[in-house]
Order: C-alpha cells, then sequence, then structure tokens
C-alpha cells in the first residue's frame, strides 16, 4: 500500500478510537452560561482544552441517535440519483422522509446485529475502509468520492460500522428463507378483451388441450410461469388461485389490473427455490421483520 494510503488509514484509526461510532444517545442541547473573565494576570495562561466538536441528530431510535451528517449526506445522494431514476420516490413520499425511514431501517439492523453478538469494531472497519479505498482505485479517488457523497474521513468512519453491522443483521433474517418450498409450475394465458378470455373457457370445457389454446393467444409462450412460491407474483389472487388448483387443472377467467388471466397447473409440490424467487422472498422477509420491530421500537424524529 502506498505511503499516502497507509497515512490516511492510520488517520482513520485514530479518528475510530476518538469518537467510536456505538450506540450513542442525543446530548442535551441546553448551552452552560458564559464564565465570566478572567481577571488581569502576569501568569502564563493555563491551555484551555479543546471544544467537542457539537453532534446534531434528525432522530432517536430506542435511545440511539441517527447524526444529522448521515441524513444530509443521504439525502445528498437520493438527490442525485433522483435526476436519473425519478421512481425512486413514489408521488406520496418525500425525499426526506424516504432517508429518514432508510436510516431508522439500518439503526435497527444495526441495533439487532450487536444484540446478537455482531460489532463492527475498530479493526473491521479500518480493514472495511482499506478495502475501499482500493475499490475506489486509490486515496485520491477515495477522497474525491468522499467529497462528492457529502462525507468527510470522519462522519464515513461513523458510517462503515452501521452499515456492516446492519448488512450482517440482513444476511441472518435472509438465510432463513428456507432453501425449498411448496410451489407450482404453471402457465398463464392472459387476455386484454373479457369476451376472448370466456371463449377460451368455453373450449377448454368443451375439451380442447390448453396447450393448443395458449399456442393459439400466446405463440411466444410469454406466459410460461415456471415453478414459483407463495408471495413472488405480482398479483395475490393469481398465486391463490394457483396454490387451489391440482395438476392438470385450469382455471376460471381471473380479472386483475393487468387484464384476464387463466391459470393451467402442471405440477405442484416442494421445489428448491430459483434464484430470482429466493431474492423476492429475502427482500419480503426483510421488510416483514422491519415492519414487526418498527412496531415496538422507541422512534422519536426531530426533523425541522
Amino acid at each position: 500500500m502506498k505511503a499516502h494510503a497507509i497515512l490516511l488509514i492510520t488517520l482513520l484509526a485514530l479518528v475510530l478510537a476518538s469518537c467510536a461510532p456505538a450506540p450513542e444517545a442525543a446530548p442535551t442541547t441546553d448551552i452552560p452560561p458564559t464564565d465570566p473573565p478572567a481577571a488581569p494576570t502576569d501568569e502564563p495562561a493555563a491551555p484551555q482544552p479543546t471544544a467537542t466538536p457539537v453532534i446534531e441528530y434528525v432522530a432517536l431510535v430506542n435511545g440511539e441517535g441517527i447524526r444529522k451528517s448521515s441524513f444530509d449526506a443521504s439525502l445528498l445522494q437520493l438527490n442525485a440519483a433522483l435526476e436519473t431514476y425519478p421512481q425512486l420516490v413514489s408521488a406520496d413520499q418525500t425525499p426526506e422522509e424516504v432517508v429518514l425511514q432508510e436510516l431508522i431501517n439500518r439503526t435497527l439492523l444495526a441495533q439487532t446485529a450487536r444484540a446478537g453478538g455482531f460489532t463492527a469494531d475498530l479493526q473491521i472497519t479500518v480493514d472495511q475502509m482499506a478495502s475501499l479505498i482500493d475499490q475506489a482505485g486509490g486515496n485520491d479517488a477515495f477522497e474525491a468520492w468522499l467529497a462528492d457523497n457529502g462525507y468527510t474521513l470522519e462522519t464515513y468512519s461513523y458510517e462503515v460500522p452501521l452499515e456492516l453491522e446492519a448488512a450482517w443483521q440482513r444476511d441472518q433474517i435472509a438465510a432463513a428463507v428456507p432453501d425449498q418450498l411448496e410451489q407450482v409450475r404453471a402457465q398463464q394465458i392472459l387476455f386484454y378483451d373479457p369476451y376472448q378470455a370466456e371463449r377460451a373457457i368455453k373450449q377448454l370445457d368443451a375439451g380442447f388441450a390448453f396447450e393448443s389454446i395458449a399456442q393459439n393467444n400466446d405463440p411466444n409462450n410469454l406466459g410460461y410461469l415456471d415453478w414459483f412460491p407463495r408471495g413472488v407474483l405480482l398479483f395475490p389472487a393469481l398465486e391463490e388461485v394457483a396454490f387451489s388448483l391440482q395438476p392438470g387443472q385450469f382455471s376460471e377467467v381471473i380479472e386483475t389490473e393487468a387484464g384476464y388471466h387463466i391459470l393451467y397447473i402442471f405440477e405442484k409440490g416442494l421445489h428448491p427455490l430459483s434464484f430470482e424467487s429466493r431474492l423476492i422472498l429475502e427482500e419480503q422477509a426483510v421488510a416483514d421483520w422491519l415492519a414487526d420491530q418498527r412496531a415496538r421500537a422507541s422512534i422519536q424524529v426531530d426533523l425541522p
């Protein structure tokens, strides 16, 4: 590692050692009265202690403060992303609300990680920072990235252990998703005209093979769903019907926002999760866990 990079890592270690990013409660905002001026004296003035920087908070989660520096940097990054991806924030939210909720979620995850025995200590944090410098392409590139994203070395050194702890807890939640679940292998035919859907049902009732009707209405086989568990389809009504059917059965017409569906079940039973299904279920598991934690947490918000 170059000398400049070693110097930065050494500085980081000193910063972390002096402002360990452990759980912290918001300090009091009362300002003590100013002492009266001292009487003149010929004696040399005693060294004055260095003032401790005041840390501002935007919220408390179970007594642990969310720093304003975290909020400001995250908001800067989100606003920059919104210029390219405006869909990141829904119409009923503001960027400030999105950032605050994400930081509250991160705090809940990090708190549970610590309670579960994982703490991103000084060595873990320094190692992670060294890896980030290397990934950035060197010290200068990393320092430029910090500035572009609203961080200083001190504020970012506070972020890293929280991110590591939150990621660890997310992994624990995700790991609880089983490797295999009850699933169905199915195909749908989607119609935009209800009369066409009803005509297809009449043909199926008359004994026409599902494959032939699917070929006539979906020649590119876009409706093939392969194996899927509960909780992954866009429309829950389709899942409910799919899991109520047995192999070889077809559904009645199911109306959703997308149109009019007919489902056919090829197979049903325990089956390994696909990569895509696992990702969806893991994300849902984390979302459910966070909803439960938020319902039981003490959360105080102090945004202007």
